[in-house]
């Protein structure tokens, strides 16, 4: 019955975020009305009424004002992301008469920020499908929750817990509901002023504005088959690194700058970080293209530096085709995408705060060995000095994270290969596959509308568990696996043979 009462209260909640997004749903209908495309209308109109039902339906569950259990909370946070790629999917299926498979990949690389597609033709896509797309990127990349935060007078504590459990720094969001606003507010101001700044290099306004809206959330979205290259514009690439490493960086960051405080901003150490890997990302990669690569120096350095960015920033633009590439700028690249932005942001990928607490946690191990055991030792992180049992156990959590990503990217591989006999290098699945559980989208065309549904659907997988940062989906399993292992020995204790399936 507890647990009951901690999924009433989630779900309650959840439905208010469903309620939610079926009113922000409506916008892209602005966009159908400026374009004429009233043959979308019904296709459009699907996503809207099932989140108000679903909403509808959730919010009015009975419940009592606890606190849920945080095991619980990531279980409905998990379920609640499929959800709304299914739902999201349905504007594809009726819209453009697309396999259900195609379109929950859509929705699914949508709501997760991640740049993979594979709709036959972006240049023939609807106007109001190709804004649905990079709408739902700008929405899912600075999570949902916060924005249904904003809405609420009272606020919840599940509402946190729910934020948590969408794989974002705690600390990101106070619990003040006008702090949420803030960060809203931020987020829109900062969409219009990129948004300014891309059209500075000759870009129209609808083009500038679906690219910000994509980019500012590392997703990664284009409106052409042709994607950056499609411009061919050295300029906008430019403008566009610091759209991308703005997207990257955490968001509480930002409330420097609407304090006034720009020396606080550049004096964040996962600021620092996040730009000193980039740079040295983008010199190592610049230099293998033009000495492994057979190109000029000036197309090495644009090509080198832009995809550095894009991967450490797992935003998914990309200026060139990484498939003609030598092996070392691709692993080089690889090994960004897999570190990722910072906790806090809109990035995916194992992030660059956990590597930092892992390196200076190794480091304190091995201090510890040439000191007598009565010798105190402290963890000195983030400003802040950890205690031995709080630093083992962060240590400890963010190795595991680490180690778990890894085992996730190697079972994808052998399962990959065994089920699609491809011309790509194994480099070069790994490339996709580390791309899609860290949420870039980067590519070299392993994957598209050709690939079997089964490859569709593991994709689809590994952008979800990305999302969430895989903890969720193992607490789903293991919650599954003790229910079936309870009853397995319920059944022997009473003597009653097991079923034969």
């Amino acid at each position: 019955m507890k647990r009951l009462g901690h999924l009433a209260m989630i779900a309650h909640d959840m439905g208010l975020i469903f309620e939610f997004l079926g009113i922000t749903s409506l916008l892209p209908f602005l966009v159908l009305v400026i374009f004429g495309e009233w043959d979308l209308f019904l296709p459009m109109a699907t996503v809207p009424v099932i989140f108000i039902i679903l909403g509808f339906a959730f919010s009015r569950i009975p419940y009592e004002d606890i606190v849920p259990s945080f095991s619980a909370t990531l279980s409905a946070v998990a379920l609640s992301w499929l959800a709304i790629a299914f739902v999201g999917a349905l504007p594809f299926v009726f819209g453009m008469h697309m396999s259900y498979t195609d379109s929950v990949f859509e929705a699914m690389a949508g709501w997760t920020g991640t740049a993979f597609t594979i709709i036959p033709s972006l240049d023939q896509t609807p106007n109001t499908l190709l804004f649905w797309r990079s709408f739902m990127q700008w929405m899912g990349g600075i999570g949902i929750i916060v924005f249904g935060i904003s809405l609420h007078r009272k606020t919840r504590v599940s509402l946190f817990r729910i934020y948590r459990a969408e794989g974002r720094e705690e600390e990101l969001v106070s619990s003040s509901v006008s702090t949420s606003r803030r960060i809203w507010m931020i987020y829109l101001v900062l969409t219009f002023g990129f948004t300014g700044l891309v059209m500075l290099a000759g870009i129209p306004l609808w083009d500038s504005l679906n690219l910000v809206m994509t980019t500012i959330a590392t997703g990664g979205f284009t409106l052409h088959d042709g994607g950056l290259s499609y411009y061919n514009n050295p300029v906008l690439e430019c403008l566009l690194i610091p759209v991308m490493l703005a997207g990257a960086i955490p968001f509480k960051v930002f409330f420097f700058l609407y304090h006034g405080k720009i020396g606080g901003m550049l004096r964040d150490r996962t600021v620092r970080l996040l730009l000193l890997v980039a740079c040295l990302g983008s010199v190592i990669v610049s230099c293998d293209l033009y000495i492994f690569g057979d190109m000029s120096l000036l197309s090495a350095i644009r090509q080198g530096v832009f995809t550095a960015v894009s991967g450490i920033c797992t935003c998914g633009l990309q200026n060139s085709n990484p498939h003609y590439w030598a092996t070392i700028p691709l692993a080089i690249v690889t090994m960004m995408i897999f570190i990722g932005g910072a906790m806090g942001s809109t990035a995916g990928g194992v992030k660059v705060n956990r590597l930092a607490l892992v390196y200076e946690g190794v480091k304190w191990w091995f201090r510890r060995f040439f000191v007598s055991s009565r010798v105190l030792v402290p963890l000195r992180f983030g400003g802040r000095t950890l205690s031995k049992e709080s630093s083992d156990l962060a240590i400890s959590k963010n190795l595991l994270v680490i180690v778990i990503y890894v085992l996730t990217i190697f079972i994808a591989t052998i399962i990959t290969l065994h089920l699609y006999i491809t011309s790509f290098r194994v480099e070069e699945v790994v490339f996709e596959l580390v791309s899609a559980l860290s949420n870039a989208g980067l590519t070299v065309g392993f994957i598209d509308e050709a690939s079997p549904p089964s490859i569709k659907w593991i994709f689809i997988t590994l952008m979800w568990l990305g999302r969430l940062e895989i903890a969720p989906v193992l607490i789903i399993a293991m919650g599954i696996f003790k229910e079936i292992r309870d009853d397995v020995i319920a059944d022997s204790d009473t003597g009653q043979p097991e079923q034969m399936i």
